[in-house]
């Protein structure tokens, strides 16, 4: 059953967070699963084990304390989100093999303009170089996943130095407009759901 593509458009961070809450609260067997596409306003999230400290400097944008793993990232205008509601269960999916399907669809889409992007052991994300342009984190609640991916695609990058990226001081970050992929945010939403569902396709397959 393939995932229902759900474009919110810009939407503000804490009442799609409760609305991924409780779809994944109410959702039963038959439920579809569900890829919703986003942007939010300037938003820092910290996840679960995530240490304030990682936060430098109040650049007067709200925090929000969240329940996915990983520590803190920051959401904005220009980068694309996309919210994977997913049976792991029914799609017979590991955790570990749904992160390695999410980075490979970033990956694919930066390759498709001729970009090499890579994984990296224990830090969860796609990096181009040295600097990371995906973030990635996720909940699993009664076998079914919340939360997902974020991709910088055409945006003021200025907030990350704010905070230390995903728990790594001095960590670089990129962005699709920095390596001349002429995409908008909203394009990059597009493509980025379709190679999703083609790993998600390939895993269950």
């Amino acid at each position: 059953m393939t995932p229902i593509i759900k474009r919110l458009g810009h939407v503000d961070y804490a009442p799609t967070f409760q609305a991924m809450q409780d779809f994944t609260a109410t959702r039963t067997s038959a439920t579809p699963d569900e890829i919703w596409i986003v942007e939010h306003p300037p938003v820092y999230t910290l996840g679960q084990a995530g240490k304030p400290e990682h936060i430098l400097h109040d650049v007067g944008i709200p925090i929000v304390k969240i329940d996915r793993g990983g520590q803190v990232t920051y959401h904005g205008p220009g980068q694309v989100v996309l919210y994977l509601l997913l049976d792991l269960a029914r799609l017979k999916l590991k955790v570990r093999e749904l992160v390695t399907a999410i980075e490979q669809a970033v990956i694919d889409l930066l390759g498709q303009y001729g970009v090499t992007a890579e994984r990296r052991d224990g830090a969860p994300g796609v990096y181009v170089g040295d600097a990371k342009i995906a973030a990635l984190g996720l909940r699993i609640r009664n076998g079914c996943s919340y939360h997902g991916v974020s991709l910088n695609v055409d945006m003021d990058l200025s907030p990350f130095a704010a905070i230390n990226p995903c728990g790594y001081a001095g960590l670089k970050v990129i962005q699709t407009k920095d390596l001349n992929i002429p995409l908008t945010a909203h394009e990059a939403g597009e493509q980025l759901s379709q190679y999703l569902r083609q790993q998600l396709d390939k895993q269950h397959g």
